[in-house]
């Protein structure tokens, strides 16, 4: 798959060859809204603490939007400055409304104190910052992707990536 981002690109067709892959269907993502949460996320993923992550189901039919998430997609993670650090695959896609979180997906999540009640203020919080810079109104029943994911590849800074 052709993609705007050459390091990430690259970082893709070495985990192709070293996996002994033909192909297969990824995007290209970082977490949060600034550098710092992105760094502060992907080191938990590369930690092995964070194993799943949340969107709005909103964000995936804007015209501009990555494709909506499925089981066995893979994603190539940038961390804050823009550089690929890892690649994940996708193991299950759920889609319900915010507030119906549930205490293990907060767990898998691995951010915070891993509990639910932290988790639903943190993504509250970070949901209205979204809804405040794109005009919607933020809510509890807010369609909201719930994606777990396994880290597969860690080596895109090898070649100078």
């Amino acid at each position: 798959m052709a993609n705007p981002h050459p390091a990430a690109a690259a970082c893709w067709a070495r985990f192709l060859a070293a996996a002994n892959l033909e192909g297969g269907r990824y995007t290209v993502a970082s977490f949060g809204d600034s550098a710092a949460l992105a760094d502060e996320l992907l080191a938990l993923v590369l930690s092995g603490r964070k194993r799943a992550t949340a969107s709005l189901a909103r964000d995936y039919r804007r015209t501009d939007s990555q494709p909506f998430p499925t089981v066995g997609d893979y994603i190539v993670w940038l961390d804050g400055s823009g550089r690929p650090r890892c690649i994940t695959r996708t193991t299950s896609v759920t889609v319900r409304s915010l507030a119906e979180v549930d205490e293990q997906f907060a767990w898998d999540e691995g951010e915070g104190d891993r509990t639910r009640a932290w988790w639903l203020a943190a993504h509250r919080n970070y949901f209205t910052r979204q809804a405040e810079r794109e005009g919607f109104a933020m809510h509890d029943d807010i369609e909201t992707v719930f994606e777990r994911f396994g880290l597969v590849w860690v080596a895109c800074d090898s070649a100078g990536s």
